[in-house]
């Protein structure tokens, strides 16, 4: 056990802290994004367009809240990732398949 109390010890002390400065940037691109998203609604610049931006924006927010947050942008997240990609695939065919059989 002590060995492995070691090895834990070692590994910690090679990995730095990234300390509050990313979070504090991360947060503020997540305020900027939504901000952005507000801007676009408030200038009225067309349904079709707001629509199409709002969710550009959000796919951007939620890869950003994943690499930043979630911290999958570090090494050893390969678990997480897949099954993030089989749980996006998932909820596609899903959302394919009620959509098929509302306008069959």
């Amino acid at each position: 056990m002590a060995a492995n109390q070691h090895a834990h010890e070692e590994g910690a002390r090679r990995r730095p802290h990234e300390g509050p400065k990313n979070h504090f940037i991360s947060f503020a691109v997540s305020i900027f994004l939504t901000l952005l998203a507000f801007l676009c609604v408030y200038a009225g610049l067309g349904s079709a367009f707001t629509k199409l931006f709002i969710f550009i924006l959000a796919v951007v927010q939620v890869l950003f809240q994943l690499g930043f947050w979630m911290h999958m942008k570090d090494k050893g997240h390969g678990y997480a990732i897949v099954g993030l990609a089989f749980g996006f695939i998932v909820t596609l065919t899903a959302v394919a398949a009620v959509v098929y059989w509302l306008f069959w």
